[in-house]
């Protein structure tokens, strides 16, 4: 009788507990793998805002022109400017049209009688209309009002009947200019909008707060007023000139400290309509602004 051989299966228990252990820890990985978040892309790198404040000073305001050359070169961006009297026609014009070139062109052109216009009939307010001011603006500036220039653009002015700084942002470039300009008791205050303006420098000669208050993150100012000494005074334009000199500079020394690089060409002995200064100014400026290069190049980095 043939004897048949039985193969009687076995349990194995510990193949039995690793196969669904396998099954779920797969499960699992799979399950983490789908809901693995995507790499988070690296921030961006935001661009500081650099602004460029231009301070008053009658014919010294020439000295901007050669600071505004020596930026243009370098590649130092500017975000807005700020100007006040002088700083406000410098930097108007090359607000409209960012080319430093035609500024300095511009700047030669700019003769003695292309801003006084003087009137007996004006002297209760002022002897010199300042309309002479405007039309040179309104010829030279590419942009017609304000809100229209290239590089967003402040110009500075003092409400007379309130004593507050004012900031022009909308309206006649040309006028705004004059206003920011017109020097009390030499010039004809300017009605713009609802209220009379005079020179800016009268309260705020370097806007270096209305920098921050626009969101500059680094502020550049252009002082004009260091050195502030004159003995050649002679006539009542000197007189008031240099009156205003010394209180622009009274109330710039609370103004540079929201400043982040002062920049002060060496400038000293020009009087107030002293036009025959112009190329010694220009490269004052561009002496002055190299000096400050690096450091500002630096804080951009940073």
């Amino acid at each position: 009788m043939d004897t048949k051989r039985y193969i009687i299966p076995t349990w194995d228990s510990g193949a039995a507990i690793k196969k669904p252990f396998i099954a779920i820890f797969c499960f699992l990985v799979f399950l983490c793998a789908c809901q693995t978040s995507p790499p988070v892309a690296p921030a961006k790198k935001v661009e500081p805002k650099v602004a460029l404040v231009l301070g008053g000073g009658s014919a010294k305001g020439f000295a901007h022109v050669g600071v505004i050359r020596i930026l243009e070169q370098e590649k130092i961006p500017i975000h807005m400017i700020i100007g006040t009297s002088a700083g406000s026609l410098i930097g108007g014009i090359y607000a409209s049209n960012p080319d430093s070139f035609q500024l300095e062109w511009s700047a030669y052109k700019i003769d003695r009688n292309d801003i006084l216009d003087i009137s007996i009939v004006y002297s209760k307010v002022g002897p010199v209309q300042g309309a002479k001011l405007e039309a040179f603006v309104e010829q030279t500036a590419k942009a017609k009002k304000i809100e229209d220039t290239k590089i967003p653009f402040y110009p500075i002015a003092t409400d007379l009947n309130t004593g507050e700084t004012v900031t022009l942002e909308k309206g006649s470039l040309a006028k705004a200019i004059r206003a920011s300009s017109a020097i009390p008791g030499i010039f004809v205050p300017v009605v713009f909008g609802n209220r009379t303006l005079v020179d800016g420098g009268v309260t705020n000669n370097i806007a270096c707060d209305i920098a921050r208050q626009k969101g500059a993150s680094i502020v550049i100012a252009v002082n004009l007023q260091k050195d502030i000494k004159d003995s050649d005074i002679n006539s009542v334009f000197d007189i008031i000139g240099q009156s205003l000199n010394i209180m622009m500079y009274e109330n710039s020394k609370s103004k540079l400290r929201y400043a982040d690089v002062v920049i002060e060409p060496d400038i000293k002995g020009v009087s107030l309509f002293d036009f025959t200064q112009k190329k010694k100014l220009i490269e004052e400026g561009m002496k002055a602004a190299r000096k400050a290069i690096p450091r500002i190049k630096e804080l951009i980095a940073q």
